[in-house]
This record gives C-alpha cells, structure tokens and sequence, in this order.
C-alpha cells in the first residue's frame, strides 16, 4: 500500500500504545496501516483486524478509500457515505462522553484529500469474555430466560437506546447482533454496544433515523419470543413515560412496527 504521509491530516494516539511506534508523525501513520492480525471482516474499502501490541489485544479498522463508485451510490440513495474512520472514532468518543457503553477509542489516523481514496484507521479496545446478544437470545423460545434477567436486559437496551436518540445520535445498525453482553450476576450487568461505523451525530436525532433505529432492533428481535408485555416495557423504559402516555405516542410506535416488518419482508 502506498501512502502519501505527507498528506497525514489527523493522527490521535493513546498515550500507552505511542511508545510501541516510531515518534515520527509520518512513519507512524504507514506502520499501523501495515500492521497485520487476525481477519474478522473484509469489506470493499474496510478491514477489521485483532491485533496484538505490546501483548495487549485490541481491535483496529483499516479504511483504505470506498472509490467513487461507492460514493455516487448512496447519494444516490440518499445515504450519507462512509468514507473513513472519523464517524466511529467520533461516535466512540461521544459514548464515552454520554457513559455508554462502548468500546474505548484508543487511536486515530487520516491521511489524504480526495473522499473517494482517503485511508485511515482506529483502533480500539478489545471487548473481552463477553458473549453477543443475538447469541444470548437464540433459544429463548423453547428455553425462556428468567424473568429478572430479561428484564434487566430490556431495560439496558431502552436506556442506551433513549440516551443515544436524545443526545443526537443514531447507530444505524442497530440490532441485537450489536450489543455484547459481559455479566457475573444480575447486579453486575454489563452490555455494550458495537460497530459505531455509520453513527451520526446531530444537534437533535431527527425522527426517521430514530424509528430507523427503533425498526431495527424490532426486526432483529422478532424471532427471540419477546410478549407484548416485553414491548410495552421497552416503550415505556425508552419513552420515561406511563404506559397510558407512551401508547398516546401510537403512530409513533406503528412507524416503528411497519418499518421493522419491511426489513423482515426485504430479507425473505
């Protein structure tokens, strides 16, 4: 891979990983490009790698220019284009600021001036010993969880979710696939949430990406044996409102439902 570091436009470094690279801004950059680990994800333009430094694991995402193909096709779908690592490096950051949990950011690169080819990275901490929530959830149906642990879990979810929506932010892929799961006992639940690369943040979550959001994590718990008692809980943990008023909210909630039953329609 060849990289102009002279081009380098923004380069943050965790202070215990600098020491593990050359003090030269430019070096740097081209050394944790090159860095190599084990694949979990290869995607036109992306890579997301484990890798280890200094006997520590984490996890880095490597963007190397999505090409102007990529980018004329979701203006022409009206989506905004991913084009680097900026949107989860500043997604991360903001989590930490809100205590949402989260993986830590620990490293960001940028180099170049043409969207279409601009490379860059993050690297992030390693979520350890935690299991995700699509796995957690797979045989709720013929063995149902305990009632105060799917309780919890419903309430954790609602909160991230309210947190996230009220202060700006939409994930975009939001499903329970996403969500990971670390727990010792039911008073030391910890779940966290992953793969920011297509958050946005705004002044305010205009209400199209938050039904967006909502409609996703309804298609994605379709099939996990949820009640309407566990939806209405969820409303109401998420709305901070009484069930009487949260249901005031209907066409709300039906956007939700008919855009979540569109997903489950598209992927037949």
């Amino acid at each position: 891979m060849t990289i102009d570091t002279r081009l380098v436009m923004k380069l943050v470094i965790n202070d215990n990983l600098k020491k593990f690279f050359s003090s030269s801004k430019t070096k740097l950059f081209s050394e944790i490009m090159s860095l190599a680990g084990e694949s979990f994800r290869s995607l036109d333009g992306r890579k997301t790698k484990r890798i280890i430094i200094g006997n520590e694991s984490y996890f880095i995402k490597q963007h190397v220019g999505v090409g102007y193909k990529e980018i004329i096709k979701n203006i022409f779908q009206l989506r905004l284009p991913i084009i680097s690592a900026k949107n989860e490096w500043e997604a991360l950051n903001k989590c930490q600021e809100l205590k949402i949990k989260a993986p830590k950011p620990l490293a960001f690169g940028q180099c170049g001036l043409n969207p279409a080819h601009l490379k860059s990275f993050i690297i992030m901490e390693e979520l350890q010993k935690m299991t995700s929530l699509e796995d957690v959830c797979r045989d709720w149906t013929k063995s149902p969880p305990p009632f105060a642990f799917k309780h919890k879990l419903i309430k954790e979810v609602a909160m991230m979710a309210r947190c996230m929506h009220i202060h700006g932010m939409n994930h975009r892929d939001f499903y329970i696939c996403h969500f990971f799961l670390k727990m010792t006992s039911l008073d030391d639940l910890q779940l966290y949430l992953i793969d920011w690369h297509r958050a946005e943040i705004r002044r305010k979550t205009k209400e199209r990406w938050i039904v967006k959001d909502l409609a996703g994590l309804f298609f994605s718990c379709k099939e996990i044996g949820l009640t309407q008692r566990d939806w209405y809980r969820f409303m109401t943990i998420y709305s901070n409102k009484s069930l009487r008023e949260t249901l005031k909210d209907n066409d709300f909630w039906q956007k939700v439902k008919i855009r979540g039953s569109l997903y489950r329609d598209r992927n037949k």
